[in-house]
């Protein structure tokens, strides 16, 4: 009786996932469960991390249907990966983006550029490291801090790195407020980040509309590679600023934002299973991430002091950072570094300029790479 009974609960037990669980399952477990603690407990990003680490946590509970074909996560992942949902992102971020600051003070663009050194050291480095110069070239467009970018030119180079570079872009985009301000300070004096900046000039309404419709198509002339991401930025913008379809423009920035947001995050934690993340290579593209991050901010900033040897009213050189593609976080960093120092200098709005212009330049750069190595 005794020997059936232990058979019983055996052949039970063999029906769970108890079974397969092994070590690697409990660390990215605990992964997930870290990332849920900094949304929930500190604040960073939770529309993006709390939704990841459930993901990972699921993804990592030996035999869940969720993540196996025809599972719900799995759909989620064919979306990303299919390339609908980083263009819907875009369309949604067009949506409720203002791109006023950049026009009003166009000379910021340049800061957009500059910020996107990481993405070459980051591409140079895994080279040096033995990835081919296709993984390379996605590894590198991590550092430009842009989600949808990511995953579009990963798909197109290195499809077999979605998982890795997808988490390593969305982790560094919402841990921002960490890595960015002691690259920040360490690189500017007080005196520096004390800089206060002129009110912009008003943007006219025919400035506002004209914008998406001329960069839509420059973007299809001269970077078709990355025009999918663009074009349908440029259409969500178009919505928001003719005034006329409000229903269509609230439906991209919010219902349809949220709905897409969803997917996105079950798709990204989805993919940190044990099995394929737990690898060296995984180290060390997690690693070349932050060192682009680092690097982008760096340069962003460096940029800025650099600007000023040729400017006769400064630019604070915080506005570097926002350089970066990761809107609003970038420009949402700049702001609190500077606001900590004098609680008077508001500079969110004017970091929207070069952090919207960091957009460009990640398309720009994601377009350069996709071009050189031979991707139409």
């Amino acid at each position: 009786m005794l020997e059936q009974t232990l058979l019983f609960l055996n052949a039970l037990l063999e029906q769970t996932g108890l079974v397969h669980l092994w070590w690697g399952n409990l660390v990215m477990i605990a992964v997930g469960i870290g990332l849920i603690y900094l949304a929930v407990a500190k604040g960073y990003e939770p529309l993006l991390l709390v939704g990841i680490g459930f993901a990972c946590v699921i993804a990592n509970v030996p035999g869940s249907d969720l993540i196996q074909p025809g599972g719900l996560f799995n759909y989620a992942y064919h979306g990303v990966s299919l390339l609908i949902v980083p263009p819907l992102i875009f369309f949604g971020v067009g949506a409720m983006t203002d791109f006023g600051p950049m026009i009003a003070n166009p000379k910021l663009v340049i800061l957009g550029a500059a910020a996107h050194l990481g993405i070459f050291v980051a591409l140079i480095l895994a080279k040096l490291l033995g990835f081919s110069i296709q993984e390379a070239g996605a590894i590198g467009i991590i550092g430009g801090a842009d989600g949808p970018m990511a995953i579009f030119v990963t798909m197109k180079l290195a499809p077999h790195l979605l998982p890795q570079i997808s988490v390593a872009a969305y982790s560094y985009m919402a841990l921002m407020p960490l890595i960015q301000p002691p690259v920040m300070r360490l690189l500017t004096t007080r005196e520096e980040r004390l800089i206060t900046m002129k009110q912009l000039r008003p943007v006219s309404r025919l400035e506002k509309i004209a914008f998406p419709i001329v960069i839509g198509v420059v973007v299809n002339l001269f970077f078709p590679p990355v025009a999918p991401l663009v074009t349908m930025l440029m259409l969500g913008n178009l919505f928001k600023e003719v005034l006329v379809v409000d229903r269509l423009a609230k439906t991209a920035a919010s219902h349809l934002m949220n709905v897409i947001i969803i997917v996105l995050i079950l798709a990204i934690g989805s993919t940190m299973n044990a099995d394929t993340f737990l690898t060296l290579q995984t180290v060390e593209i997690i690693v070349l991430g932050l060192v682009a991050f680092v690097f982008g901010t760096a340069s962003g900033v460096v940029g800025a002091k650099a600007m000023n040897l040729f400017l006769k009213e400064k630019i604070n050189p915080l506005l570097g950072s926002a350089g970066i593609a990761s809107v609003p976080i970038a420009a949402r960093v700049s702001h609190i570094v500077a606001f900590q120092e004098n609680r008077e200098n508001l500079l969110i709005y004017h970091a929207m300029g070069p952090n919207l212009a960091g957009v460009f330049g990640t398309a720009i750069s994601g377009g350069i790479l996709l071009a050189l190595l031979g991707v139409k």
